[in-house]
């Protein structure tokens, strides 16, 4: 649920969002699952049977050889050999026909199983940084996406909310100046959220991971993007898969006590410790091995453990729900 994000109206421009300083205004009314379900309907239509946020998806398999290391010792994840891994990548937003040529939001799934049956979730996007503090910031900056009678969107709605919340404003800049994605194998991907690891009577170890396409990140101009198709990403990824090798280095990112536990809008210090957990191997794209899966990322394997983070518990009830409408065909 909370991987969507949808596109920023061309009105808001960075140089705007870089001098907005009104207040915060606090969130009054609480926000739950069922509303970020409803609005994405309203923002998307209804799309029966179809995932609610990042509609227009691709499928891949492959593998994830681990690597250990002294900050996560004993984690069963990364304690054997190669495991099976199951990716989703996708567009963001709610159209299962979404044009593969606009900028923005990428998102992926990743679900590891270990060799007993236990499962390790992943779930990132291309962006650094989270639209909001919380989830009640979030839906707010999406009820500015809500079009008109005329099926127009304002952007001075979405302007006056940053300068109300300007925990939003760091992920509407991005949404300006990225570029479209070349390739999922060339695209980076953020978990986002903090995360824990202790075993046993083991130091913790706080943590955000994130994704480095070994091929490199690239993305399109404009004019570049025009000339593909609109569903260019999945006959890409096979022809890459076809000429070589499409991997992954999964990396952690080692958190100070100083660093936010709760607050995906902020990053963390670009100083500090990175450590590789694995390489993820792809091995082929398309199919429907992804369709019984449910990509919460709070579902995690044995000594993790997930933050506080309010947008990352938010997110387990959000994906059940549209879990549960996708497989009843709602």
């Amino acid at each position: 649920m909370m991987k969507l994000m949808y596109s920023v109206s061309a009105g808001v421009t960075a140089a705007l969002l870089s001098t907005l300083t009104a207040p915060v205004l606090a969130a009054t009314n609480p926000v739950q699952a069922v509303d970020f379900i409803n609005l994405f309907e309203k923002l998307s239509g209804k799309q029966p049977g179809i995932r609610k946020a990042h509609a227009r998806g691709l499928c891949a398999t492959g593998t994830f050889t681990p690597e250990q290391n002294a900050h996560f010792p004993g984690a069963a994840l990364l304690s054997g050999g190669e495991l099976p891994v199951v990716m989703r990548f996708s567009v963001g937003g709610g159209n299962p026909e979404a044009d593969e040529r606009a900028p923005g939001a990428r998102g992926m799934g990743m679900q590891i199983t270990l060799p007993e049956g236990s499962r390790h979730i992943f779930t990132g996007n291309n962006f650094p940084v989270f639209a909001g503090k919380d989830p009640q910031t979030f839906f707010g900056l999406l009820q500015t996406f809500v079009p008109d009678e005329q099926g127009q969107r304002d952007p001075q709605k979405t302007i006056q909310y940053a300068e109300q919340n300007p925990s939003v404003k760091a992920n509407l800049a991005w949404q300006q100046s990225a570029g479209t994605a070349a390739s999922y194998a060339n695209t980076e991907f953020f978990g986002l959220h903090t995360f824990f690891y202790n075993k046993d009577d083991a130091e913790q170890t706080k943590f955000r991971w994130h994704l480095l396409p070994d091929l490199g990140v690239k993305t399109l101009s404009e004019d570049e993007a025009q000339a593909m198709e609109a569903d260019f990403l999945a006959d890409t990824m096979k022809q890459q898969l076809d000429a070589g090798e499409v991997s992954y280095s999964l990396m952690a990112t080692i958190g100070k006590p100083e660093d936010t536990n709760i607050d995906p809008s902020v990053q963390w210090p670009d100083n500090r410790e990175q450590v590789k957990l694995g390489t993820v191997r792809l091995s082929s794209s398309g199919g429907e091995h992804c369709t019984p899966v449910n990509f919460d990322p709070n579902v995690l394997s044995a000594g993790f453990s997930p933050s506080d983070d309010p947008v990352l518990k938010m997110r387990s009830a959000a994906y059940a729900i549209s879990f549960g409408k996708r497989l009843s065909g709602q």
